[in-house]
């Protein structure tokens, strides 16, 4: 009755890499998603793969007890699947890449020798630009002992022998691509450029790294880690404890994949696994270039092989610059991310960072963008002598340092700042002004989907709700004031909402009212209708109220990113419930739910996803919408998204992918072009 999480997880994995196959993705962008492919598998092997392993070394009757489904050979199947996978990526980027950038007169040095034209070239670089970030370490004695490969991180084994000596020994040196670039230009022949890895212009010129030996081999090589492994949250009771005592030395990062280039030999493979304490489940064989996801800073001389960029969106009530708190009174404000600019949202922050009517301010933040202009203004109105609250999220997964930084700015400036709460993320979106107008106040809110990052609203696809709605506001309030109490929730804590949807209080109880609700109408002989979109879909209790409301005969249709744990074709749903998983241009990260159709149906957006984690570990929230133009809005959103025939995958036994023919429907096309016309 479930798919897996992980094997569902890769499958959209997958669906990226089929972007970087389609003939109809600019070539530039083509590579993007091999990027973005290379970037979610290392992701993978940091938080999901030590898991695995772990649940596999369960005993069968325990591992029945995990809600998901765990199929026979666990790791086995994951092995074989991404192994698939990368010996696709390898055919698409050889096969398809390199000839059309040879086409477009660029050409990648890649598994073959420099052109005689480069040699001097590439060692001029190397002595005058990489050699003094180089710090070889032999595998061997105290030096071995306080070297620690750092995850992610392009490492080279180079097997060498002294001249007229016949004992071979391993060194090991760090490529330097986080201090360096890792593709440099070298001069163009024949009018052709070229392009070559920092790792070959150390290959070409590791004689001078070791002096005085004969180099033997080189071979690339590269750890991932474990890393916040926060499997506490998608798991209940001591099934926890289980699975913790089977993960190898969580604290400290174990490696939980050892990548190796496959012409290294076996005796050398094995030294090195032992050398660093790695087991058999957790070695990989890849090609020379690892680290993949940097070709995101691939060179392109120029030249326009990328999709044309949509100008951002202006709302014509918003666009010439006026009080952004006046345009809230009149009305609700919908906004859709990336089609829309970000600058409202800014405007918010700074016109409330210098109204001398604005008296507080407060706001979740989960992922901080490096150089934030929200950040800045909420230092501003510290510094304004504005009361600001800030609930910043010490445990986003890879932007824990940004938030840090950011947090000790903040509370520098006098900004108040509460962490994370023991045990349990924040991860709603929201935020919320209060302001005097006339000796009465009044406050201003807004309702995400998305984080308060002006760089990922470049390219994440988000709903965004600014409203005056007092009941939404008031109960806003109460929420950030029990999160400045930094405890979890617990039964005898009664807050009361009654408009909002939060996890831990009532949000899974209102959506199972809903459900219901649909189910209520068919027995009714109406029509019963649920359209939701969202990342993931993983927990069984929710789940399992789908199955049921398709089997009672209500129209089921489900837009899901990655995991999606439900199996459309479960006995007694027919063809009741279908699952879409749309892949283009923008990453699609809306939660929208929509039960019944027309203008009864009850239109919700959110921070939530229905995973465990976000439904009973997390603190989430979702409001319904009520202004007729937004709703209106978002319903159509929805159907454009579900008409689409270009980018969209059906999931089914056998996942279906998207056509290739321009002619067909695309929804992110579609959507830009309909909020165009509205604006």
């Amino acid at each position: 009755m479930y798919n897996n999480r992980d094997i569902s997880w890769l499958e959209f994995n997958y669906r990226v890499l089929q972007e970087a196959a389609c003939e109809n993705v600019p070539l530039f962008d083509r590579i993007k998603f091999l990027s973005i492919f290379s970037s979610n598998l290392d992701e993978f092997f940091s938080v999901r793969y030590p898991v695995i392993l772990a649940i596999a070394n369960l005993k069968a009757k325990t591992q029945r007890k995990i809600e998901n489904y765990i199929p026979e050979n666990f790791p086995e199947k994951i092995q074989t699947q991404i192994e698939n996978q990368l010996g696709e990526f390898e055919k698409i980027l050889t096969q398809k890449i390199l000839p059309l950038l040879e086409a477009n007169d660029i050409i990648l040095y890649y598994n073959r020798p420099l052109m005689k034209e480069h040699i001097p070239e590439a060692r001029e670089k190397f002595l005058s630009n990489v050699l003094s970030f180089l710090q070889p370490v032999f595998l061997k004695g105290n030096m071995l002992k306080k070297f620690e490969p750092e995850a992610n991180k392009i490492y080279m084994i180079i097997t060498l022998k002294k001249h007229g000596d016949m004992e071979i020994q391993h060194a090991i040196i760090k490529v330097p691509s986080d201090n360096l670039k890792r593709f440099y230009t070298l001069s163009p022949v024949n009018g052709k450029n070229y392009v070559v890895f920092i790792d070959d212009i150390i290959r070409e010129n590791s004689n001078y790294i070791f002096p005085g030996f004969e180099i033997v081999g080189v071979y690339s090589i590269k750890f991932n880690r474990n890393a916040d492994l926060d499997f506490e949250e998608d798991y209940r009771g001591n099934i926890v404890e289980k699975i913790e005592k089977q993960l190898v030395d969580p604290a400290h990062g174990h490696p939980s994949r050892f990548l190796y280039e496959s012409s290294m030999p076996r005796n050398v493979q094995l030294y090195v696994a032992s050398t660093f304490g790695i087991y058999h489940d957790e070695i990989f064989a890849d090609g020379r270039y690892h680290n993949l996801s940097d070709l995101s800073s691939f060179p392109h001389f120029g030249k326009k092989l990328t999709n044309k960029e949509w100008k951002p969106l202006y709302l014509s009530s918003l666009s010439e610059g006026g009080d952004i708190f006046n345009e809230i009174e009149k009305k609700d404000i919908l906004l859709h991310f990336p089609y829309h600019s970000y600058n409202p949202i800014l405007s918010f922050f700074n016109q409330a960072a210098i109204d001398p009517d604005v008296k507080e301010i407060y706001i979740t933040l989960y992922r901080v963008a490096a150089d934030s202009l929200i950040a800045n203004a909420l230092i501003s109105a510290a510094k304004n002598g504005k009361k600001v609250t800030v609930f910043i999220e010490l445990k986003a997964r890879f932007d824990e340092a940004n938030n840090i930084i950011w947090s000790k700015k903040m509370k520098k400036a006098g900004v108040k700042i509460i962490y994370n709460i023991p045990g349990i993320k924040v991860h709603t979106k929201i935020a919320l002004v209060t302001k005097f107008n006339d000796g009465e106040m009044n406050s201003y809110s807004i309702v995400s989907t998305g984080n308060f990052n002006e760089l990922t609203a470049r390219f994440y696809t988000d709903h965004t709700l600014l409203t005056a709605d007092k009941d939404i506001n008031a109960e806003l309030l109460s929420l950030f004031h029990f999160l400045e109490k930094r405890e979890k929730p617990v039964s005898n804590i009664v807050i009361s909402f009654k408009k909002l949807y939060v996890s831990q209080f009532n949000m899974v109880d209102n959506f199972r009212k809903l459900i219901d609700d649909e189910i209520k109408k068919v027995k009714k002989n109406e029509k019963g209708f649920i359209g939701i979109k969202m990342n993931n879909l993983e927990e069984p209790g929710m789940i399992d109220l789908l199955y049921k409301a398709a089997r009672a005969g209500v129209t089921v249709y489900l837009l899901i990113r990655s995991i999606c744990c439900l199996v459309p074709e479960t006995k007694g749903c027919n063809a009741n419930i279908q699952v879409r998983r749309l892949v283009d241009r923008y990453l699609e990260h809306t939660r929208l739910f929509i039960f019944g159709e027309g203008k009864d149906a009850q239109i919700i957006i959110g921070s939530a996803d229905w995973m465990t984690r976000n439904l009973y570990h997390r603190i989430e929230l979702c409001t319904p919408v009520a202004d007729p133009n937004s709703r209106v809005e978002l319903l159509d959103y929805f159907n454009l998204q579900w008409q689409d025939m270009n980018k969209t995958a059906l999931l089914n036994s056998i996942t279906e992918f998207p056509g290739t023919e321009l002619m067909l429907h695309n929804g992110q096309q579609s959507i830009y072009n309909y909020l165009k016309e509205r604006v």
